[in-house]
């Protein structure tokens, strides 16, 4: 465990001293506004409309560092939580301060499942400029797939967190539509980087360049307080419809879930219910609202590392008792003393 927590701490650090580039003043010139007040759309005329205001606003370019080391802390606490702690609780406060971040303070950007349209458009288009912040975002998410399975998505990425916390009454979907709504993430991947870059390819989509994943983001309306009637009213669809279906965007929808599930086939080391011993009591199987688990094994391409079945799981309740007995004991004897 201590040299699980080694290697993904040094993966961190050197995200964070890359995202230094970034804050470099080499790296990106600072923004000048030309002018103090925007001209009214008469003023301009030839039936000139001022766009909406960008979301969100620009911010100075240490932010961008401050952002990616709190992205790789994260994704390192997460890990640590799930694979070493084994812990629900705690994940759960992981879950809630980087849904307050990511999502609510940083208003759903920089995210690595929109970073998906840039890096396609990048790769088709060389005058297209990528920041390095959304490089980092978009890989370093994908390099704790390939080594512990989906990290990102269990308590780091705020559109998993705000359903992961309306989980209420989850109910089985049958087997056979699980894997069949499953395919719709890999189909909705292919067409968003068909929208990205597809007109540069000799395949433009309807419509001409879009970058649909973040025009049509469920949530990130919830999260900046705004937004069109359509995509809130599709956000709340799915928050409900999560209240019995675990987390449903992240199953069945996310393009980049798609990437990830990929990845984590191949982890190094993923989630394991009962590492030490084995056990078939089922409770794991009933305690996952995402449909995870098989023949009482975590499936690393579907585990979204939410930690329930640790919770429910025999072996860690009684390796818990265990420990507060220890510490009951423990306290005693330096009393006695």
């Amino acid at each position: 465990m201590l040299r699980l927590i080694k290697y993904g701490c040094v993966l961190a650090v050197l995200m964070v001293l890359l995202g230094s580039e970034i804050a470099s003043p080499r790296a990106e010139a600072q923004f000048v506004r030309p002018v103090d007040v925007v001209p009214p759309d008469d003023d301009i005329g030839e039936g000139y409309k001022t766009p909406a205001v960008q979301r969100p606003l620009p911010r100075e370019a240490w932010w961008n560092l401050v952002d990616v080391a709190s992205l790789s802390a994260a994704l390192v606490l997460s890990t640590w939580i799930v694979l070493g702690r084994r812990s629900r609780y705690w994940l759960v406060a992981l879950t809630v301060a980087c849904l307050a971040y990511f999502g609510f303070y940083r208003q759903g950007c920089v995210c690595p499942i929109g970073a998906i349209q840039n890096v396609t458009l990048s790769l088709a288009d060389s005058t297209y400029v990528l920041p390095v912040v959304v490089i980092v975002f978009f890989l370093l998410p994908l390099v704790f797939a390939l080594l512990f399975g989906r990290v990102f998505c269990g308590g780091v990425c705020p559109l998993g967190a705000i359903q992961d916390l309306v989980v209420l009454q989850p109910v089985d979907v049958p087997r056979r539509w699980d894997k069949r709504l499953g395919i719709l993430k890999y189909v909705y991947l292919v067409v968003a980087i068909w929208y990205a870059a597809g007109a540069l390819m000799g395949i433009e989509a309807p419509g001409g360049r879009e970058f649909i994943i973040c025009r049509f983001d469920p949530f990130v309306g919830f999260f900046r307080f705004t937004g069109s009637a359509g995509v809130l009213i599709f956000g709340g669809v799915l928050l409900v419809l999560g209240i019995f279906i675990g987390r449903p965007y992240c199953r069945y929808l996310c393009p980049y879930g798609a990437l990830l599930a990929i990845l984590s086939r191949f982890a190094w080391r993923g989630v394991s219910i009962t590492p030490d011993k084995e056990l078939d009591c089922g409770l794991c199987t009933e305690a996952c609202p995402l449909g995870a688990i098989e023949k009482n094994r975590a499936v690393l391409s579907s585990c979204l590392f939410c930690a329930r079945c640790f919770d429910w799981c025999p072996r860690d309740k009684t390796n818990r008792a265990q420990c507060q007995e220890g510490d009951v004991r423990a306290r005693a004897e330096t009393v006695e003393s």
